[in-house]
C-alpha cells in the first residue's frame, strides 16, 4: 500500500535496491586473481580445495574467520526508525 505521492510497490523497490547494493558491495570485496599457496597472515598452507573454491584467496580459514569477526557494521540505518531520526 503506497501513500502520498508514491506509487504502489515503491517500498518493495527500495528494499530490492538496498539488497542489490549490498550484494554488489560484498561481491566487490571478494578476492580475485591467483590464490596463494600459503596464508599471508600465519604462513600455514592453504588447502587446495579452498584455493579452487575461492579464486584469489590469500588467507587460511582460521585467519579469515578472525578477520570476519573483526568487521564493523557499516553504520547505515536503512530502517529509518523514529529513534534514529531523533538523535
Amino acid at each position: 500500500m503506497a501513500g502520498g505521492w508514491t506509487r504502489d510497490g515503491a517500498v518493495q523497490d527500495q528494499i530490492d535496491d538496498s539488497i542489490s547494493d549490498e550484494v554488489m558491495h560484498a561481491r566487490s570485496k571478494l578476492p580475485t586473481g591467483e590464490s596463494a599457496e600459503f596464508c599471508v597472515e600465519c604462513g600455514d598452507e592453504i588447502p587446495e580445495r579452498r584455493r579452487l573454491a575461492i579464486p584469489g584467496v590469500k588467507t587460511c580459514i582460521l585467519c579469515q574467520s578472525e578477520r570476519d569477526g573483526q568487521r564493523a557494521a557499516s553504520g547505515v540505518n536503512r530502517r529509518g526508525s523514529k529513534d534514529s531520526q531523533l538523535r
